[in-house]
């Protein structure tokens, strides 16, 4: 799970500045003498809100006709999956993700333990073992609904041994799994949210919390793991976090995200992630921000006035979080007003990642070998954290003629860094002569998956291409 930015293939250079200018004027002259190479510009357009990976994310649904997204959530009971300290039933973790996998969207998921409301999340054989359950009445929400919780005692000894079998187990068979995008450890506190407010007397000690963390790095290596809060050896409550392999999710974004300098504001997000460190603060650079809209700001947060002074601004809280992916309610409602969804449409491509490939250099046909160059930068505020391959097509009449590896990579290409030059020579030998157009593809690992668009006018030329160039082969 850890994610170098400067890994990249041999196919694959950083364009400085200085390289830049050095290599226009090579193109210039080399233009100027003969017709080996031709640079040529490639047109800006916003790429689409649904790019995977990214933006909006509704509860698992088929909410496709109300607001563009490319996955959803599941929450999911612990006794669902846990029949025994080595038992488990993945059937209703399956269903989940083949339901989210048939509409081509990659599921986000959290199981827990305790739910206010919900009964039943803690298997029977670990009370039947001794574990005690604290059963309480809390408030729950502005209306102050008594809600019923059940917190498991998780300091006991079975319940650790069971947490970290079912966490190797989830790993052994999940990590990697293209129908998943990303996973929030839950497991411990209210919601799997890591806390008991106001019981925090009843929550997991911080050794329970690094015996659950050491479980999760163990067992998840390409799947990103998201934590709720950051934290370094100073805190308090929660177990450091800051230099371990794992991302965050903010669950109460464009409410308690932005830091205020007020002492009863610690706890929101920047502030704790502030208070975390140097580590925690750069987190965004090689592990994922993620979280969910607070429910008191879903859909008004896009509004131009969205009437209550507590809502914060949702692009601050975007470009200081780098926040790739949220949950949300309030676009995927039957009620949505086209001002609204105009705005949420713009402000959610900004979230994640934006990838613009600025020019295309394409060398002379030489002995049926076609010299490619593709310069790739990231317009948005996060990196891509997995590694899809990229892959050249050779398109005719809007299908691809014939498909070529890519050596470039996206993950880890930083907002603000220089180009990435992805440079491959495509061996065309064999193609039938005719105009064809030079394209360029990341695809989705997952059968039928949304692949990643590029932010350029050329862009799904045929679905998932983005056009570079006409090539004509004699």
């Amino acid at each position: 799970m850890r994610f170098s930015r400067y890994a990249m293939s041999c196919g694959e250079v950083v364009l400085t500045a200085g390289l830049a200018a050095a290599l226009a004027a090579v193109f210039i002259l080399g233009r100027a003498a003969s017709a080996a190479e031709t640079r040529r510009s490639l047109e800006y357009a916003p790429a689409p809100a649904d790019n995977p990976l990214k933006g909006l994310v509704p509860y698992r649904g088929d909410k496709r006709d109300r607001f563009p997204h490319s996955m959803e959530f599941s929450y999911i009971p612990y006794s669902d999956l846990v029949k025994g300290y080595e038992v488990f039933d993945w059937e209703p973790l399956e269903c989940i993700l083949n339901d989210v996998a048939g509409r081509g969207h990659q599921a986000v998921f959290r199981v827990y333990l305790e739910y206010p409301g919900k009964t039943g999340a803690i298997p029977e054989f670990l009370i039947r073992d001794g574990l005690k359950v604290h059963a309480y009445s809390r408030d729950d929400g502005p209306s102050s609904v008594q809600s019923q919780v059940q917190t498991p005692d998780y300091e006991d000894a079975n319940l650790r041994r069971s947490l970290a079998r079912f966490i190797a187990a989830l790993g052994g068979k999940y990590d990697g799994d293209p129908r998943i995008g990303f996973i929030t450890a839950g497991l411990l506190g209210l919601w799997g949210e890591w806390h008991t407010h106001p019981r925090t007397e009843l929550f997991a000690s911080k050794t329970v919390q690094r015996e659950v963390m050491d479980a999760y790095e163990a067992a998840f290596r390409t799947t990103p793991v998201l934590l709720r809060y950051p934290a370094d050896d100073r805190d308090p409550r929660v177990a450091a976090n800051c230099n371990r392999g794992f991302g965050y999710h903010d669950d109460s974004f464009a409410w308690a995200t932005l830091a205020t300098g007020k002492k009863e504001d610690a706890w929101f997000f920047m502030a704790r992630l502030r208070a975390a460190g140097p580590a925690a603060q750069s987190k965004w650079k090689t592990h994922p921000i993620g979280g969910e809209i607070r429910p008191e700001a879903w859909g008004r947060v896009f509004d131009e006035r969205p009437g209550d002074a507590r809502i914060q601004n949702f692009r601050r809280c975007v470009e200081e979080t780098h926040v790739t992916w949220l949950m949300d309610s309030g676009m995927f409602g039957k009620e949505r007003r086209a001002d609204r969804i105009s705005r949420a449409e713009e402000e959610v491509r900004r979230m994640g990642y934006e990838f613009h490939a600025p020019a295309v250099t394409i060398g002379q046909l030489q002995g049926g070998k076609l010299r490619v160059s593709l310069e790739v930068e990231n317009r948005g505020v996060a990196p891509f954290y997995y590694d899809w391959r990229p892959e050249w097509g050779l398109l005719a009449d809007g299908r691809p003629i014939r498909v070529f590896p890519c050596g470039g990579t996206l993950r880890g290409l930083l907002p603000g860094d220089p180009p990435r030059v992805w440079t491959d020579v495509l061996d065309l030998s064999g193609v039938a002569p005719g105009a064809y157009t030079l394209a360029v593809r990341v695809p989705n690992p997952l059968r039928g998956g949304i692949p990643i668009r590029f932010a350029n006018a050329s862009q799904d030329v045929a679905t998932g291409w983005l056009a570079l160039d006409e090539v004509r082969l004699p």
